[in-house]
């Protein structure tokens, strides 16, 4: 067994490689809807955004669900090691391409549609900031899992798993409702 097979690093690689080609077949297929419908560009960004964003909330609503079951599960154990893998596959593959295209075209519409105006789109802002801030705590938690690490209390990612449902309701009142 090399270290690589012992610590993942190279299933990491292969992750990352598999991430960095999806975001940049992405980027190219959004190249082709530009040259090819010009007209309906901004259509596509919304959809493609709206897109991300429910991948990235699934991820954010299901990661801290298996937290909780993580946390019961005994360190070491064969449960324990296939959460590991669930929440390192979830936050990799979906969650963190997810949300660097749900803000990249985020930012290009409140640019190209908004001009960075309007009360609500700053307040949406800060929200979505306070939504990365979660999702980087997630993150460090999928990292502390990993090594079995110190863990938090089931009670504890309960509570964890209501700031991104909070967080959304928030952002599509902003966006829909437009209040100020």
């Amino acid at each position: 067994m090399t270290p690589d097979d012992r610590t993942g690093a190279g299933n990491g690689r292969r992750v990352a490689f598999r991430a960095g080609t999806a975001l940049s077949v992405f980027v190219v297929v959004l190249f082709f809807i530009y040259w090819l419908r010009p007209d309906d560009f901004l259509l596509y960004i919304k959809a493609f955004h709206v897109i991300a964003v429910i991948s990235w909330m699934a991820g954010l609503l299901y990661l801290p669900r298996l937290f909780i079951y993580h946390t019961e599960a005994e360190p070491g154990s064969a449960q324990s090691e296939t959460f590991k893998v669930m929440e390192g596959r979830l936050l990799k593959i979906i969650m963190n391409p997810a949300m660097m295209i749900s803000w990249a075209l985020g930012l290009y519409l409140a640019w190209a549609v908004y001009g960075f105006q309007g009360g609500w789109l700053h307040t949406k802002i800060l929200f979505v900031l306070l939504l990365t801030m979660a999702h980087m705590r997630f993150s460090a938690a999928v990292r502390a899992f990993a090594i079995d690490g110190p863990r938090k209390t089931a009670r504890y990612w309960r509570l964890m798993n209501e700031i991104p449902t909070v967080l959304m309701i928030a952002i599509v009142i902003m966006v829909i409702v437009k209040p100020f």
